[in-house]
């Protein structure tokens, strides 16, 4: 059976079903390339796909070029229920039988809060060099105050460098501009499943560039591993497997915290994934974009610029943004930190295109150098807003018995519909989201995200508490109102951290 969440806990732990099958070894020994190069002959299933995000690329534009068509198709076939909902978005007096979005991974929470800084004297300067062309990297003022912010709330052991900071608009602009620099036109990166599956368009698009998907799967297999757990053993099966295929990989995609798992890597994770990638000269681009959306105190996100040495300096390349931890999606503000000279200079090049006017610039420096503020109001309240919003979805999908992962970090939950599927096909997946938005309420499913188990959604609960419970009531509709339910799913153990209501 698969067990649901316990109702208490301290710090995330997971618990085995004791029926679980064996799956890999953790650990492949020293000579890890070859016993993984021979675990592949032994025909285990397939842990790894090779992307091809054209696959299913269908269109008949004679006005578009062949890349205009693709990207034309992109926007056709992955935006279909966020279009939907800003046909019909929900407002509780112009339109309240509107969509509820509980898929879109957005920081609703803190609008006062931001709107009262942002709107103080100290925001507010107008002078000629803010309206003038820029250094393309970012204004100098601005880079210093990344490099002083990144340094203190990523617990950088020496204070970070602000000539290797670039600053741009947001990590889509930076997962773009980093694939077209590190790889020719074909190569790949590697990249855990699920994940967050606009990537794929990032990469894709402009830099031709692929994803080789190393799947992760649900069932525990021993006391000493979770749900969805990435270990360098699928890393080096993904590696090989792609070589075996001809495609030629460069880099590796971590984020942490985990979007859509929302899963934390130890420190000891870090490194190890960081002298895999050493050993077979990958770059690594870290993504932390929620790495201040920890609201579990016992929780013990590190960042990787916290890690007393880094394994290839010259590969690894971090990027944060405000979108998620300030709520500030629509701003459009992200950065990348290298140590690679050559990286930063070839993407700020490409600023041209994706860079920040200097007036928001004057405002993100303003922002970002208020330690006070962030440290002694804005983050407390955030993250006991967080909090209780993550309490209460949490306690309605208890109530429900369904399944769910929660590590207490990031603005969402991964949750398990497994058992409402009548078959297990990602064609029964589609059909149960299309209930929810027929019912009014947007989630994300599983194959957005490259999940390779039909059944799986992202539900975000980053949001106002009337929003929350109108979507969570409109997500009851539905599966409540399903009569026909598929037996319980293969033997895994998910858990849940739990709070007080607010």
């Amino acid at each position: 059976m698969f067990t649901l969440p316990q109702k208490e806990s301290g710090a995330p732990t997971t618990c085995v079903d004791p029926a679980s099958t064996q799956g890999l070894d953790r650990n492949c020994g020293d000579d890890l390339g070859r016993e993984c190069t021979r675990k592949l002959d032994q025909k285990l299933p397939k842990l790894y796909g090779v992307g091809d995000p054209t696959t299913m690329f269908s269109s008949d534009s004679s006005h578009l070029s062949s890349r205009g068509r693709i990207i034309k198709w992109f926007w056709d076939s992955a935006e279909e229920g966020y279009r939907t909902y800003h046909m019909d978005e929900y407002d509780e007096d112009k339109n309240p039988n509107g969509i509820i979005n509980l898929g879109t991974s957005e920081n609703k929470l803190c609008f006062d809060l931001l709107s009262r800084r942002l709107s103080q004297n100290d925001m507010l300067l107008v002078e000629p060099s803010l309206l003038q062309y820029p250094d393309w990297r970012g204004h100098l003022f601005l880079r210093e105050e990344v490099a002083r912010f990144l340094s203190f709330y990523c617990k950088s052991p020496t204070p970070l460098n602000p000539e290797n900071v670039v600053v741009l608009n947001g990590c889509a602009s930076l997962f773009s501009a980093l694939a077209t620099v590190l790889c020719e036109a074909g190569e790949a990166f590697l990249i855990p499943a699920p994940y967050y599956g606009a990537i794929t368009q990032h990469v894709y698009l402009y830099g031709n560039v692929r994803l080789i998907c190393v799947y992760l799967d649900s069932e525990v297999t021993d006391p000493d591993t979770r749900p969805f757990q990435l270990t360098v053993e699928k890393l080096e099966m993904a590696l090989q497997g792609a070589n075996s295929e001809g495609v030629k990989v460069k880099g590796l995609i971590l984020i942490n915290p985990q979007n859509p798992l929302g899963d934390i890597y130890s420190p000891e994770e870090l490194q190890e994934y960081l002298e895999f990638a050493k050993r077979h000269e990958l770059h690594v681009m870290v993504d932390e974009v929620y790495m201040l959306s920890v609201f579990e105190k016992l929780v013990g996100y590190r960042s990787v610029l916290s890690l007393e040495r880094l394994p290839d300096p010259q590969r690894t390349h971090v990027m944060w943004a405000t979108s998620k931890d300030f709520g500030m999606s629509g701003l459009r503000f992200g950065t990348l930190y290298t140590e690679n000279r050559d990286v930063a200079t070839a993407v700020a090049s490409l600023c041209r295109y994706h860079g920040l006017s200097g007036l928001v610039q004057y405002q993100m420096a303003q922002l970002l150098r208020d330690h006070e503020w962030i440290s002694q109001v804005y983050l407390p309240e955030y993250h006991a807003r967080l909090k209780a919003a993550h309490t209460y979805v949490s306690g309605e999908l208890w109530a429900l018995g369904v399944p769910f992962l929660s590590r207490g970090a990031g603005l969402f939950l991964w949750v398990d519909l497994r058992k409402y599927l009548p078959e297990a096909t990602f064609a029964e997946e589609t059909l149960l989201w299309r209930r929810f938005l027929d019912n009014k309420v947007l989630l994300s499913f599983g194959k957005s995200f490259e999940c390779k188990e039909p059944g799986w959604f992202r539900l975000v609960f980053s949001d106002k508490a009337h929003r929350l419970r109108l979507g969570m009531q409109r997500v009851r509709q539905v599966l409540e109102g399903k009569s026909q339910m598929a037996e319980d799913p293969p033997s895994c153990q998910t858990q849940e951290l739990r709070g007080q209501h607010r």
